[in-house]
């Protein structure tokens, strides 16, 4: 198990954004803390739904700042936010159907959707974002 390290790597130097960030990789190692040490079924699914609550709140947050700022790529981000809570919602869904434990592949795919959203979407709305705001 590895734990995300949150660094200036993944800084969009937006830090309103950051600290947001931050949140997720700490509940995201939350998450694999507690599917790798074997917590409750009941445990592992409320820290799921607190990953995905506070993404949806992310993602809204990071919306509105682009609304705000005429930022031309909202289309695209905001497609993109959408396409990444519908996976994470199946994955839910999947965990949620009784005998069915999360593996390595999905902490995998939610490492992989957290810190490539991060740093490909994210690091060009904090760059437009930088010279705006």
């Amino acid at each position: 198990m590895k734990d995300l390290i949150w660094d200036k790597a993944l800084s969009v130097q937006v830090q309103e954004i950051d600290e947001d960030h931050r949140k997720l990789v700490d509940l995201y190692n939350i998450f694999n803390h507690a599917v790798v040490e074997g917590d409750a079924a009941d445990y592992i699914e409320a820290v799921m739904e607190e990953l995905i609550s506070c993404t949806v709140w992310h993602f809204r947050h990071e919306e509105r700042l682009m609304l705000k700022y005429s930022y031309d790529g909202f289309g695209e981000h905001k497609s993109e936010h959408q396409e990444l809570i519908e996976s994470a919602r199946e994955l839910q869904q999947k965990l949620l159907q009784e005998g069915k434990s999360v593996s390595s592949e999905d902490i995998g795919f939610l490492e992989h959707w957290l810190i490539g959203h991060i740093l490909g979407a994210d690091m060009d709305l904090g760059s437009y974002l930088g010279e705006v705001m």
